[in-house]
């Protein structure tokens, strides 16, 4: 089976994973109380800065921005899972919280193989 050519950042299941967990946050979001509105406002930065950094390192023109802005993307994953186990902590273990923590995972993975795949390529994709 041959795989579909990647022609922009949309084609990326990093992205679109990146952009389900943005979704999914959003669903914590409007659970958490009042009065977590900076949490919520912290989740929500987070969670959009993920596809938004994949987007636009895939949008540049050099191969090391490529990897700059994965890895900010890596690293607004690891903030949204640390304001998430928060939430869980103070707030209460819901399914969106762990649905949410179940997909930061999973776009760390597929980050790490997407800067793996690049690392090894001449061109940026």
């Amino acid at each position: 089976m041959q795989k579909a050519p990647i022609r922009d950042y949309r084609d990326l299941i990093a992205w679109q994973k990146a952009m389900d967990l943005a979704v999914a946050c959003e669903k914590v979001c409007v659970e958490l109380p009042a009065r977590a509105s900076s949490l919520v406002t912290q989740i929500r930065r987070a969670a959009v800065s993920i596809p938004a950094n994949i987007a636009e390192g895939n949008g540049r023109f050099s191969r090391p921005d490529y990897l700059k802005h994965l890895s900010i993307a890596n690293g607004s994953v690891r903030e949204l899972e640390s304001h998430l186990e928060f939430a869980k902590r103070a707030y209460g273990r819901t399914e969106a919280i762990e649905a949410s923590l179940k997909l930061a995972l999973e776009v760390c993975k597929l980050l790490a193989g997407l800067v793996r795949a690049l690392r090894g390529k001449k061109k940026p994709q």
